[in-house]
């Protein structure tokens, strides 16, 4: 079962998805299951494998899917004599600790435009650990030679982005070569939960463009959930150091140190569009 239980986390990591591994550490007295048993649980509350089934189990599963959530792990500790025990009739007498362990794939980066920032940032991106993507309508910028090691796409940015399947963990950012394209990429983005979304541009390109689709009936509440202008101040001004600021702010959304929604809706950030 263990064997079966890892080779669904192994494929649910593939593709991107988030999962608990639940462990039982530790045991005294009798238990349904011996040390070392594992369920996986994914984000919609499917499970792969037992710890010994009955309302323990059931709570387990809850508590993995807040630690999915928080993206921390935790230990539970159960009675197996007490009512939880009682419920199901699994009054084994003894007593279990259970690991929960949050699982997240390398995360996923679509950096929407393949310009200066974008090269920069996809260098920088990938050896922090980020899966790049990068989608641009010019393969003269978005090709494997400037991107080694990247999933490349050449197609009109609206056309893909309106198709593309792009999981709730991915991080993206829009760094295109113009207003007209962070338009049609904020458009087609906004209204989608991501992990992370992010523009560049300056306070007053950042104000014009979330104008434009407030007239257009985007709730502001999603506007609001976007990084923008984009990336950490550090007082950024070419090409490398603004792939920093993002990418520092990449990693300080993905430990938590950044809320990466509930962003207040405000245009003070670094102006960081100098540079494409």
């Amino acid at each position: 079962m263990t064997e079966v239980v890892l080779a669904a986390a192994h494929d649910a990591l593939a593709r991107g998805e988030e999962v608990a591994l639940v462990t039982i550490v530790r045991t005294r007295g009798s238990t349904p299951q011996r040390v070392g048993a594992k369920m996986l649980v994914f984000a919609d509350g499917r499970t792969v494998g037992t710890i010994g089934g009955g309302c323990y189990e059931n709570d387990a599963l809850g508590k993995a899917r807040e630690a999915l959530a928080a993206r921390k792990p935790t230990l539970a500790q159960y009675e197996l004599s007490d009512d939880l025990a009682q419920e199901t009739g699994l009054i084994c007498g003894g007593q279990m600790e259970v690991f929960i362990e949050p699982l997240q794939p390398s995360p996923r980066l679509v950096i929407v435009g393949a310009g200066h920032v974008a090269l920069q940032l996809a260098r920088v991106a990938r050896e922090i650990g980020f899966r790049i993507q990068v989608i641009d309508d010019r393969e003269k910028y978005a090709n494997a030679e400037r991107f080694p090691g990247a999933e490349v796409v050449v197609e009109p940015i609206p056309a893909w982005l309106d198709g593309a399947a792009i999981p709730p963990s991915a991080f993206v950012v829009i760094v295109t070569r113009g207003h007209r394209h962070d338009l049609d990429a904020l458009r087609a983005l906004a209204t989608r939960d991501l992990r992370y979304l992010g523009l560049i541009g300056s306070r007053a390109k950042v104000a014009r463009l979330f104008e434009a689709l407030a007239a257009e009936g985007l709730p502001p509440e999603r506007l609001a959930r976007v990084h923008a202008p984009i990336g950490l101040d550090i007082g950024a001004v070419t090409p490398a150091e603004i792939a920093v600021a993002i990418a520092a702010e990449l990693v300080a959304v993905r430990y938590g140190k950044i809320d990466a929604g509930a962003r207040p809706m405000r245009y003070t950030p670094p102006v960081l569009s100098r540079a494409r």
